[in-house]
């Protein structure tokens, strides 16, 4: 059965009417303590309406995602409004409002997930397994489990609405993909080795084999790298703060900005490719596994990047702040 090709019936729940794209009353009352203008950012920048979902809906993911994992804290950790807002921040909150759309049965959703996913799905598929025939099969399985054919105490359930936002949506389905095809080869071939099936070509797609090196080589590069270019790539990349922001934070042009953090994210990169193949991986096998959202693997990016007090810097007199620490 081609589960994309048509939606089983009677799966969608009613799509609410349209609601303006504003945080309202009942979806702000979930963080009293909040401004109201960050929800409405959080709100916004997830384009939720697109996808047929509301403020309140999107907010109230957010809490449930937040107290879940308390807001990227370790456990007994009380987080503040500014930590709350940092975390939130740091989410894929596109993907997030997507996702749970789609778990809800938004139709809106759906076909905004079939627009953006449905073929990238089927290529990482057949890219896992090494066939067009059974990749299509894998990506169809996964595709019907996704929009909650599978029942679970007689109610269908979505995997989706485990997704937290933390990673890329994508690259959470490739893992979601990976595992699916190594239960299904476990449960086929019993201990049979996983490699021989279909192809001896490498498998491009960042298996669990690869991510020790991945954590350990990010973790590397990382260290390795000046102060005040830890201090960049967080802000810019976990803070979120716009390039006129950091500007004005080091008194500097919004376009020099702009260009010093173009070139530290290549140079980032480089770094981070030759601590994969120092590590033992192949030069092919490094490229894939920079494909992998680095918010994916175990690894604490923000007290890698923090700027520490000894290392504080300044530029034509102004004094850099320490970035905040917290998982993410």
């Amino acid at each position: 059965m081609d589960a994309a090709s048509s939606k089983p019936a009677g799966l969608v729940l009613p799509v609410e009417a349209d609601e303006p794209p504003t945080a309202d009353r009942n979806a702000i009352s979930f963080f009293p303590d909040l401004p109201k203008s960050v929800l409405q950012e959080l709100w916004q920048t997830a384009k939720g309406e697109l996808c047929g979902l509301s403020a309140e809906e999107f907010i109230k993911a957010l809490a449930a995602i937040g107290e879940r994992v308390n807001y990227g804290l370790p456990a007994g950790g009380f987080p503040n409004a500014v930590q709350k807002i940092a975390f939130f921040r740091s989410l894929h909150l596109g993907d997030l409002a997507l996702a749970h759309a789609c778990a809800l049965g938004r139709e809106a959703a759906w076909d905004r997930f079939m627009a953006l996913f449905r073929g990238a799905l089927v290529h990482a598929a057949i890219s896992i397994t090494g066939s067009a025939t059974l990749g299509q099969d894998l990506a169809d399985s996964l595709y019907a489990e996704l929009y909650g054919l599978r029942l679970t105490g007689g109610e269908r359930r979505c995997p989706l609405a485990s997704y937290s936002g933390r990673g890329s949506l994508m690259s959470w389905l490739r893992t979601t993909l990976v595992q699916r095809f190594r239960d299904h080869h476990r449960r086929t071939q019993r201990e049979a080795p996983l490699e021989p099936v279909d192809t001896p070509a490498p498998q491009p797609t960042t298996l669990p084999a690869h991510l020790a090196e991945l954590t350990s080589a990010l973790a590397r590069t990382l260290r390795s790298l000046p102060a005040e270019d830890r201090f960049l790539l967080s802000a810019y990349f976990l803070d979120r703060q716009t390039l006129l922001q950091i500007a004005q934070t080091l008194g500097v042009h919004e376009a020099t900005m702009s260009r010093r953090i173009k070139r530290l994210a290549g140079k980032t990169r480089e770094l981070l490719l030759e601590n994969l193949v120092s590590g033992g991986i192949s030069r092919a096998a490094a490229h894939e596994a920079l494909g992998v959202d680095p918010r994916d693997i175990e690894i604490n990016l923000r007290r890698l990047l923090q700027t520490s007090q000894s290392s504080a810097f300044s530029a034509k007199g102004t004094s850099v702040p320490t970035t905040p620490s917290g998982p993410q």
